[in-house]
């Protein structure tokens, strides 16, 4: 009987972390299909124009990845708060705080060496998404407010403070546009690819993906944030704090999401803006959710949204196919991945039920 239970598990183990995710990415792909099919349009040229819109070229590889990166970031962000049982949908903010954070002192001290700037700009990058995490986080503990309702108000918040900075204090002279001045040159992450927008912000990303599993899988800290996610009521018992591991998380959560927008800025645009970023909070989610908020699979999901994000626009100038249809693919592979939970749960009640029977018949 033990033996049947330790095949169950390691079954269910390989089918949620391997199985499911590329079965998700398969149905989504061809239900995309579908509808390009019903549009008029070859799914297989429209599909063609797509990857080779995002891997074809040297240049096109550089593009997937340069959108890779604020997706492992806001990946991590809404992965790390889950393994605490929290839900963070504000990753959205906490990349506009950070970024606000980093921008202001590459805009202010523009002459400060890149060695010093640079180092500080992604600091204070994650200090300050962590800062707005971490509001969220104090509001459930001291009023009891539900995370998933206080994070997304707080991306509201979040969008017109940043709104109200480049159209006011920080708006570049002489106030024709809407954005700030460009930051420092120090302060700007080099590019790791001549020819190519693709810069440093990628090995951050990945060394960010390392601490996100040494912390959880390595450290005492960590180990006690999964506790309290599991089961918060035993671990207090086992005499963890769950308050404290609950701010902490929310904390280096909206941190990660902060080095989304640090990124964004530091490498790409160099220069706020109003809605800089193209929902990139949100899709974290689902980079998360098909990665099954592990290491590997964050990585691995975010370079496939990448891929999309990428091709998408030469999908819509060879094929006619609108990028609305990218958006309906990612819908779907959440669908399918979430489904995927209710048809374990009903087979584990089957399976029990069963063995109810079974037992019942002996008896």
């Amino acid at each position: 009987m033990e033996e049947k239970r330790a095949h169950s598990a390691v079954f269910w183990a390989v089918l949620e972390k391997i199985v499911i995710p590329i079965a998700a990415v398969f149905l989504a792909l061809l239900v995309g299909a579908g509808v390009i099919a019903l549009m008029g349009i070859d799914p297989w040229s429209a599909y063609r124009s797509l990857f080779i819109g995002s891997l074809s070229s040297r240049n096109a590889i550089a593009e997937t990845l340069v959108k890779t990166i604020p997706l492992l970031f806001t990946a991590l962000s809404f992965a790390f708060a889950k393994r605490c049982g929290l839900i963070n949908l504000g990753a959205e903010g906490q990349l506009y705080i950070g970024a606000i954070f980093a921008s202001t002192l590459g805009i202010y001290m523009p002459n400060l060496p890149a060695i010093i700037m640079l180092p500080l700009c992604i600091i204070l990058g994650f200090i300050g998404g962590g800062l707005w995490g971490v509001l969220a986080g104090w509001l459930k503990v001291q009023f009891g407010a539900s995370e998933v309702i206080t994070t997304i108000m707080l991306n509201y918040i979040a969008t017109y403070i940043l709104s109200w900075l480049v159209t006011g204090p920080m708006i570049e002279p002489p106030g024709s546009f809407p954005q700030t001045p460009q930051v420092g040159l120090g302060a700007q992450l080099p590019r790791i690819l001549p020819g190519t927008r693709l810069h440093a912000g990628l090995f951050i990303a990945l060394a960010a993906i390392f601490v996100y599993w040494f912390f959880l899988f390595k450290t005492t800290t960590g180990y006690e944030t999964r506790v309290v996610g599991l089961n918060p009521t035993a671990a207090e018992y086992a005499g963890i704090k769950p308050t404290r591991n609950l701010l902490l998380a929310m904390f280096i959560a909206g941190g990660f999401a902060g080095l989304a927008g640090t990124t964004e800025i530091l490498g790409i645009q160099l220069r706020m803006f109003q809605d800089f970023s193209p929902n990139y909070g949100f899709d974290g989610i689902a980079v998360a959710l098909l990665g099954q908020s592990g290491p590997i699979g964050i990585l691995l999901a975010g370079i496939l949204f990448g891929i999309l994000r990428s091709g998408a626009n030469m999908m819509q100038m060879l094929a006619r196919v609108p990028i609305a249809v990218i958006y309906i693919i990612q819908a779907f592979v959440i669908i399918f991945v979430i489904s995927s939970t209710y048809f374990e749960k009903k087979y584990n009640k089957r399976k029990l039920e069963k063995m109810a029977l079974k037992g019942a018949r002996i008896e």
